[in-house]
């Protein structure tokens, strides 16, 4: 399997509406609209292109040149503007092959060289323990969980605060 991380392209706005359309939100923050329209494509493919590589890593992950996820690490501003938000979204039907893991393994590389941060943090729910893995065989550190921190469609959770230091 041959996992690629591309740079998105202004060409690539009916494969992100798909994705963005097919995925599972369970665990996704409500930056995502749904439904995932044109409108949300524009906005979001001109925000990657005006800030990709100056404050912010944005990529589609790739496999047999099929767009099936994103991926992306946003540096954050004010006091905390030597740390990057790392964030990622996979097709159901990738899950559970080793796809996220190298793609996080891929995109935190190329974020330490190209940003000016010492850190990437990672924010999951503490229930979706496949993030959690993917984070963990990435080297990130759980440093904390925030008790009841997360609403996501009337259910409460806890949120765990994983680091990775340069």
């Amino acid at each position: 399997m041959n996992i690629k991380l591309n740079k998105w392209t202004l060409n690539d706005k009916e494969s992100l509406i798909s994705l963005c359309n097919l995925v599972d939100k369970k665990y996704l923050s409500n930056r995502i609209p749904s439904p995932y329209t044109k409108a949300s494509a524009d906005w979001w493919l001109n925000m990657v292109l005006e800030h990709d590589g100056k404050d912010g890593v944005f990529r589609s992950i790739t496999v047999d040149e099929n767009i099936i996820g994103n991926i992306s690490i946003e540096q954050k501003s004010d006091v905390y503007e030597k740390d990057a938000e790392i964030g990622y979204l996979l097709l159901t039907s990738s899950w559970s092959n080793g796809i996220m893991t190298e793609a996080v393994k891929k995109i935190c590389d190329i974020a330490f060289l190209e940003l000016d941060i010492i850190r990437i943090t990672g924010l999951v729910y503490e229930p979706n323990i496949a993030s959690r893995r993917v984070l963990e065989k990435n080297n990130f550190s759980l440093e904390g969980i925030m008790k009841k921190a997360v609403v996501k469609n009337d259910k409460i959770y806890n949120l765990c605060i994983y680091g990775l230091t340069k």
